[in-house]
């Protein structure tokens, strides 16, 4: 029997609302608790706080813990940390700092790039997977827009070797970064997805000097493809600008968007994403 689109939403992954799309000067200014009392009213499931737009993490993080906590929604622990610095030398302090945010924050997830992972870099990973253990804390590793981060042959090596430990570590899984670091999201996507647990939802645009984040309506990338490469029931999060007059509803509707497209998707129908 079909799949009737109620049911695909009903089975739709959850939609969160990463907190630097409304724009870091705005961010800081208001603050993320603003941003995510915003995005639960417009029905996100979820927000993920950026370490990067912390003005006061001390106040920030135990007021955000709360508010997650009362409204029930997903959160997830952004960290602008890589975890191993530029000479291939694990960055414990960082990780620790993460971590130690991340539980804070009551977030059961936290996101960070791989940073200066090389050869020399493997033998630390027994001390990667030591500090995880006592965490209760799952690390996500994201494709950044860096060539030692950001790239195909970079992750597969990663993750390659983190397999090899049975250290299994997921991925977020960003379709717009690939696009700054010259490879196809869509590559990617077929090599990755054993190892995708989150999505970055970003379109992208080429300008004359560089490629720039924009709404997928916008995208000249072709990212229905790469959300059908990738595993149906991990959360998507919205990682492109969020902007206008109306924040809230601007919001409401690229969410409602998503919510759509992912319950298109899975009733197997064309995908179409409205232009409103």
């Amino acid at each position: 029997m079909p799949t009737d689109v109620s049911s695909a939403a009903a089975a739709a992954p959850p939609i969160l609302v990463s907190l630097g799309a409304f724009g870091a000067a705005e961010v800081r200014r208001h603050g993320q608790h603003w941003f995510a009392r915003l995005c639960h009213e417009a029905g996100a499931d979820g927000v993920e706080v950026r370490s990067e737009l912390l003005v006061d993490a001390a106040r920030e993080l135990p007021a955000m813990a709360q508010a997650v906590h009362a409204t029930g929604m997903r959160v997830v622990y952004s960290s602008a940390d890589g975890l191993w610095a530029a000479d291939g030398a694990l960055d414990r302090t960082a990780l620790r700092h993460s971590l130690e945010a991340a539980r804070t924050l009551g977030a059961p997830r936290l996101k960070m790039a791989i940073g200066g992972f090389s050869a020399a870099s493997h033998t630390s990973l027994k001390a990667l997977r030591d500090c995880l253990q006592d965490a209760s804390i799952e690390l996500v590793i994201e494709n950044d827009q860096t060539p030692t981060a950001g790239t195909l042959p970079a992750l597969q090596d990663f993750f390659d070797a983190t397999n090899d430990l049975g250290m299994f570590l997921g991925m977020t899984f960003d379709m717009g970064n690939w696009h700054w670091t010259g490879e196809c999201p869509l590559l990617a996507a077929a090599a990755l997805a054993p190892q995708v647990r989150y999505v970055h939802c970003k379109g992208v645009q080429r300008q004359p000097l560089r490629w720039v984040a924009v709404p997928l309506a916008e995208s000249s990338a072709p990212w229905r493809a790469v959300l059908r490469a990738l595993p149906a029931d991990v959360p998507w999060a919205i990682e492109y600008p969020l902007t206008g007059d109306d924040l809230l509803a601007v919001t409401r509707r690229e969410i409602d968007q998503l919510r759509s497209v992912a319950a298109v998707m899975a009733s197997r129908a064309p995908v179409p994403l409205s232009q409103t």
